[in-house]
């Protein structure tokens, strides 16, 4: 009897540990599932697409006048679409404003845009185009979406950081830099949540030594032909509510890569590497690969690599 006892005993205390080292083991795979999702990481490449096109147009604007990376063709007056008007042009402050319409104003690069942009210049008064070392411009925005999702900037800022003196002729020997402050928040479309973005970041012109491109301080940049280096760090808040860090390391863009030619305007980083990390979990490696131009990408987390397409 007491024997039987026991055996019910060992029986029922196998059967618990198995039940509950199996729950345990459920429970951990659980997480390991839930933390190789990708969405937090697509609200920082939002993030950060947005702020380097709203740069991106800053800098062609105090460039030229003119968006000639944005423009629908070769030759019309509104540049970024025809929808959209830029006022201002020969003052302190440039007004772009993509309209209010529901449809939205659809630029070359495929993005639907609409809402105001404002583009301030807070450089001394000698030094007035963006290519000029000392050069500072901040940006607002007033009620500007892209794509259905709102982009509130905060404060942003963009000064040139190259010495003082640059030669004036094409090819000085070093690369035009910049540094780019930025507090965004982003209302994402479809009720999916706000994200908020901090940055602190270093732009470079790495073929400031093309004379096609640069073409010394008498001339603007052709933005067409150039490309750029992005170094530096942000932080904020996801959609899900979760702090978040991220470094960018080299990433580069050139603007003569348009891998879909259905938006011969839309252009993705080809190299380098963003280090994601949401909360408390692992972080999240992209690397934009060896400069090939298209939107694949592979994303590595705790030793697995997946591959990925950017939008």
């Amino acid at each position: 009897m007491k024997s039987t006892f026991f055996s019910k005993l060992f029986i029922f205390l196998l059967l618990f540990s198995f039940i509950t080292i199996s729950s345990c083991k459920k429970k951990e795979k659980e997480v390991i599932e839930e933390d190789t999702e990708q969405s937090t990481l697509e609200d920082n490449n939002l993030a950060e697409s947005s702020v380097n096109d709203i740069e991106s147009i800053g800098s062609q604007l105090s460039e030229n006048s003119t968006l000639t990376t944005y423009k629908t063709n070769g030759t019309d007056i509104l540049p970024i679409a025809p929808c959209a008007t830029v006022t201002g042009i020969g003052t302190k402050t440039i007004t772009v404003n993509f309209g209010s319409d529901s449809s939205g104003c659809i630029g070359l690069d495929g993005r639907t845009r609409k809402g105001k942009l404002i583009y301030t210049n807070n450089s001394p008064i000698n030094v007035l185009y963006y290519r000029n070392p000392g050069f500072s411009i901040s940006v607002y925005s007033d009620n500007y979406f892209v794509d259905g999702n709102k982009i509130n900037i905060n404060n942003k800022s963009v000064t040139n950081t190259t010495p003082n003196s640059l030669p004036v002729g094409t090819n000085p020997g070093i690369n035009l830099t910049w540094s780019i402050s930025a507090n965004v928040s982003i209302i994402k479309a479809n009720n999916a949540g706000t994200c908020s973005w901090i940055c602190n970041r270093t732009k470079e012109l790495i073929n400031t030594s093309d004379p096609l491109c640069y073409k010394g301080q008498t001339q603007a940049i052709d933005w067409n032909l150039a490309q750029i280096k992005i170094n530096g760090s942000t932080s904020g808040t996801n959609a899900k509510g979760e702090n978040f860090v991220s470094t960018a390391t080299d990433l580069i863009k050139d603007h003569t890569c348009h891998p879909d030619p259905s938006r011969p305007k839309r252009t993705p980083f080809i190299s380098g590497t963003l280090a994601y990390t949401p909360g408390t979990r692992a972080t999240r490696l992209i690397d934009f690969g060896n400069k090939t131009c298209d939107f694949n990408a592979t994303f590595t987390l705790k030793g697995q690599t997946y591959m990925i397409t950017l939008k």
